[in-house]
Order: C-alpha cells, then structure tokens, then sequence
C-alpha cells in the first residue's frame, strides 16, 4: 500500500499532466516522432512510382533489375525515460529540486506517450544501473512509473552517464525514442556513447538545471559541498572572481551544448522550479517546423 502522501503526489501530477497533455499528444507527439519506428516488410520490383532511395542496390545488381525494399511504419512507438538519479539532482535553489522537476517532466512523457498507446519504459542510474523497467503500455504502468520516479532512493551519489548509454544500447533492442533526463554534468566523456546510442534511436537530451549553476547569484565568499563527492569547494567573493565563475559556467554550458551538437541530439534546458510544460512544447514545435522543411 502507497503511503498516503506519495499517492497524493501522484495523483496530483496525473490530475495536472492530464490538462496539458492534449497540448503535446494534439497531432504533435504523433508528427515529431512519426516513422521513427519502421519494420520490414518486403523486397520488389522497382516501378516508375517507387522512389529511387527505396533502391536495394545489393539485390538489384543480383536479379540483374532493380528491387525496392519497403517498409511499413509500426503503429506504436516504444519510450524509454533515461533518468539520473545522483546526489546532484536534490540540490534546488528555487522551490523544487532538479529530481522533482525531472519526476514532474518524467510523468508529463509517459502520460503524453501512453495517451498514444505507446510503450513506456524507465532506466534509473547513477554511476550505475540503479533500475530498469522494461516498456509496457497501460495506465497501471505508467502510474508505476512515476511512483518510482518519486519514492526511490538511489544506492550511490555518483553519476556516469556514459555507462548508462551504453546499457541502454545494449537492453533495447528494436528502434525507440529515449529522452535523457539529467543535469549532464559527469566527469567521464559520454560524446561516443551518445553518438551511437543516437544512430540506432531517436534521442532527445533534457537537460535539466538550477538558475545557479547557469548564473552564480552573489560575489559574496561563500563554501559549497559537492553533492557527489562530499568535496568542498570555496568561493573567494568579488566581483572578479564572479566573473571568472560566470565564464566558467558559460563554457560548461557551451560544451553541452557541442556535444549535442556533434552528437545530432536535440538538446531541451528545463530549468528547475518552473514549469515544464513551454519548453516542452517549444521543442516539439521547432521539430515540426525543421521536419516539414
């Protein structure tokens, strides 16, 4: 039995996700990741209706004539949520913390993709695998879903995303849409895994941050503790040592950014403790539109 807070939690996020996310399934979940599931279907004769891209050059140059290979666009999607779960995502300098943010834009995915009838599944890591659930369809799993999302606790602090990309090469095995939900900050390069993980499905990086890890907030001197390592580290003050940190936040940010960018990952900033709904909706319009040129 749930207790009674979380099944409030939950309930609460159901009842939210479900008034906005007609503004998602409306034609625009459908359209941005249409065809991206694709199975075989069969080998034929080339006709003059038949686009020449269609061509299997293999087959033809066997048969001596041209062949087609074609495909049929399978009916349901399969959605996994890759979700980090660190130490780094209790920090919130604003009314929510990184994790609940990450729950509330969790939850608006799955409801949003089981609204279509798709299979959702979820992959919980740290610096390692922490869960896995396997995609399913259905409100009593969608509702599984969040529920984990919102009551596990993670075994360790660390985080690894790298390891946790080429897991999930590993453990899905047909074509899916996988939305990466993390602060992407690691130590360990994850370019690569990212890369290949992208050649096979269809990736959507959510990156998900504080104001303060965008913009330090005060020149005041100041002692953080890393949430990940127990290690501290000091802030001198002043307004060039301000500066200096600013520049430095803006590189970080900027080497996300070209990761992604090397990547051909779409990149989505969510900042923590507001709502997650516009720049959700922003990405799928700027999806559509560079879709239909």
């Amino acid at each position: 039995m749930l207790p009674p807070e979380l099944a409030k939690q939950i309930r609460l996020l159901e009842i939210r996700t479900n008034r906005v996310v007609d503004e998602i399934t409306g034609g625009a979940y459908r359209s941005v990741f249409k065809g991206r599931g694709i199975e075989f279907d069969e080998v034929r004769e080339y006709t003059a209706e038949d686009d020449v891209r269609d061509i299997d050059w293999n087959v033809s140059a066997r048969m001596g004539s041209p062949y087609v290979k074609k495909f049929i666009e399978e009916r349901e999607l399969t959605v996994l949520l890759l979700v980090d779960v660190s130490a780094s995502g209790a920090f919130g300098s604003a009314e929510k913390s990184k994790r609940r943010t990450a729950a509330e834009l969790a939850a608006l995915l799955a409801f949003s993709a089981g609204h279509n009838g798709d299979k959702v599944g979820l992959l919980m890591f740290s610096d390692k695998i922490e869960l896995f659930v396997p995609p399913r369809s259905g409100r009593r799993h969608t509702l599984r879903l969040i529920r984990e999302m919102l009551a596990f606790e993670p075994q360790s602090p660390g985080t690894d995303i790298d390891l946790a990309l080429r897991e999930t090469a590993q453990l899905l095995k047909k074509r899916s849409v996988i939305f990466l939900l993390s602060d992407l900050v690691a130590e360990k390069d994850f370019e690569a895994s990212l890369k290949i993980l992208n050649r096979k499905h269809d990736c959507v990086a959510l990156q998900i941050f504080d104001p303060v890890e965008h913009r330090w907030p005060s020149a005041s001197p100041v002692v953080v503790e890393d949430a990940e390592t127990g290690r501290l580290i000091a802030f001198g003050g002043g307004r060039h040592a301000l500066s200096r940190l600013d520049h430095a936040l803006e590189a970080a940010r900027s080497r996300r950014e070209e990761i992604c960018r090397r990547a051909r990952v779409d990149l989505v900033e969510i900042e923590s403790g507001k709502d997650v709904l516009r720049p959700v909706i922003e990405f799928f319009s700027r999806r559509r539109s560079r879709q239909s040129r």
